[in-house]
């Protein structure tokens, strides 16, 4: 087997050379810590979370702020969506590494880490959720869904003060 050759050449201050990946993706800036659990967690997702849906684990995890199991329901929301869009894992964090590659192009590198509202990414997860589900092709929804959740969490680890989900808890369905 070949390595594989896009043609294209990147070189490097210090004179090497490697191929371009500019439509691999980047794994460099996905939250390592974050997908490592994600990728443990497989397992005991399969026993606690079985047959729930990904909207009522988002609802659990903005309804139990700081409990030892909220990250749990996102990352068993990832691994049921993987499962939806007939990706396994590891093809979900592929493809989320080039939503990562694009935003770098289009917003500087790690600019998310800066500190973006951890209810942004709620918002927008939420949403390129139901235009993935509607069928909406306009663009990788499927992708930018997956991205949101495994950035929520790794602003929530790593950048507390961003952290604004549950500053007003309170309860759901008291109509307010």
């Amino acid at each position: 087997m070949e390595i594989l050759d896009s043609g294209e050449r990147r070189e490097f201050e210090s004179g090497a050379v490697r191929d371009c990946n500019d439509e691999k993706g980047r794994c460099d800036l996905l939250p390592i810590d974050v997908v490592a659990d994600l990728v443990s967690v497989d397992s005991k997702l399969k026993e606690d979370f079985d047959g729930m849906e990904i909207l009522t684990a988002i609802r659990l995890f903005l309804q139990f702020p700081n409990d030892e199991s909220d990250e749990g329901f996102i990352f068993w929301a990832l691994h049921k969506f993987a499962q939806q869009n007939g990706w396994d894992i590891y093809t979900m964090l592929l493809e989320v590494s080039i939503h990562f590659a694009q935003g770098c192009a289009k917003y500087g590198e790690r600019n998310w880490e800066k500190g973006i509202p951890a209810h942004c990414y709620i918002d927008s997860a939420l949403r390129h959720y139901f235009k993935w589900c509607r069928g909406d092709e306009d663009e990788p929804h499927n992708r930018a869904f997956c991205w949101n959740l495994l950035c929520l969490l790794w602003t929530i680890r790593h950048r507390p003060e961003c952290n604004d989900l549950w500053e007003e808890a309170r309860p759901f369905g008291d109509g307010g």
